[in-house]
């Protein structure tokens, strides 16, 4: 199986796709989706992105985990951190208040057990691999179901879980965000 969800459709995809869990896996070093925000371009002046509680993905991430699926993240993170990677620092309070569960790796660990290589996906019900497409001009989030990328995505989540910490844990390890 093999399909995409058009960029249009990726909010919708995440209320109906899924089942138990969403797992990501976050390796890059910056998003455009954030450096392209006027948000991000205060950040990088100083000033605290304000909480977003009522956005889009925080009001769908909310009503997902009063269900009782669980959304999961791992991201990889330079040392020292990117500016893209501290703001998305500074900005995990929101995804947490919204039943977010985010963990955080560096990337000297996350290259030494050989999970970096694999770049950003997302995983769903340990069953469909999403990969996102920002290349094309037909923007989307492409999925397969097929057998063994899945189970590679499986084995790299385990393993990124593992080693990774938490927010709590990782924001005291590394200068502020800010």
């Amino acid at each position: 199986m093999q399909d995409a969800v058009p960029a249009s459709r990726i909010l919708d995809f995440f209320r109906t796709g899924f089942e138990h869990t969403a797992w990501r896996l976050e390796t890059r070093r910056g998003y455009a989706a954030d450096q392209g925000t006027e948000e991000y371009q205060r950040f990088l002046q100083g000033i605290a992105p304000p909480t977003d509680e009522n956005g889009p993905w925080f009001v769908n991430a909310r009503e997902q985990t009063a269900t009782g699926r669980r959304i999961e993240r791992v991201r990889v993170v330079d040392e020292p951190a990117t500016d893209n990677q501290r703001y998305l620092l500074a900005t995990t309070p929101d995804n947490l208040a919204a039943g977010e569960d985010i963990r955080y790796l560096h990337r000297s660990v996350a290259d030494g057990i050989g999970i970096t290589a694999e770049g950003d996906f997302w995983l769903f019900d340990s069953r469909l691999l999403a990969r996102f497409n920002w290349e094309d001009a037909d923007r989307r989030m492409e999925l397969t179901a097929e057998p063994e990328q899945v189970l590679r995505a499986c084995q790299v989540r385990d393993a990124a879980w593992h080693y990774a910490f938490t927010y709590e844990e990782f924001i005291q390890q590394v200068p502020s965000p800010m």
